[in-house]
């Protein structure tokens, strides 16, 4: 005896089974996604300009990791990094301590970048420009800050100077080296002050630094 129907009114024995058909549909999307992520993004051609082009940089890309690996004798032709130690600069006129032969302020074994006589005298100004802001940070037991700060900002302005003297006309090296000595005079008493975390001692070297720093801005103007 047949069997009662379903809910929709048909016989269960009586209706054939329904085979499962593949979904072409989520298949053909399938297929369509992984052209897209392959070389032809808009489902064109594979000699399109868009493929040839990603295969030239992939190419390119590929070159220039074989040679990256290819041996340390290229990186020290190359002119983009240094290969060795980190050179060591030094000044080459008289702006150093006579009694000591170098500053308290200065930073070991920091690397000036060779940017020129005139980017020497652009960092000159900014860097005066940056320590002219210190003075809000006196007395807010900030020592630690001010020192490391003026510490790295003196020493570019160190051998910043040295570069614009060696670069200056004969009659302008007198007075430039003279100011550079008056300021790195005042950087190292204003040092030996900040280390003792002294205030009224700080604050009075510092007021006679921001006369002498505006000159300088005025001079590298």
């Amino acid at each position: 005896m047949a069997r009662l129907a379903n809910f929709y009114g048909v016989p269960e024995t009586l209706s054939p089974a329904v085979p499962k058909i593949p979904n072409i549909q989520t298949t053909r999307r399938r297929a369509r996604i992984i052209e897209c992520a392959g070389d032809n993004l808009q489902g064109t051609q594979e000699n399109s300009p868009l493929t040839t082009r990603r295969r030239a940089i992939a190419i390119a890309s590929a070159a220039l990791l074989v040679q990256s690996g290819a041996g340390a004798s290229l990186a020290e032709d190359n002119g983009l990094w240094i290969t060795g130690p980190i050179p060591v600069p030094h000044a080459a006129n008289k702006i150093a301590n006579e009694e000591t032969g170098t500053r308290n302020f200065l930073k070991p074994q920091i690397f000036m970048a060779d940017i020129g006589a005139k980017g020497s005298a652009y960092r000159l100004r900014k860097c005066a420009f940056d320590l002219l802001a210190l003075g809000d940070l006196i007395g807010q037991d900030a020592w630690p800050y001010i020192r490391r700060y003026l510490r790295l900002k003196s020493t570019f302005m160190y051998f910043d100077f040295d570069r614009v003297i060696s670069a200056a006309p004969m009659d302008d090296k007198p007075l430039l080296m003279e100011l550079a000595n008056r300021l790195f005079d005042n950087f190292e008493k204003l040092f030996d002050a900040v280390k003792e975390h002294d205030f009224a001692k700080t604050e009075a070297r510092y007021r006679d630094t921001t006369m002498i720093l505006q000159e300088v801005m005025d001079r590298m103007a």
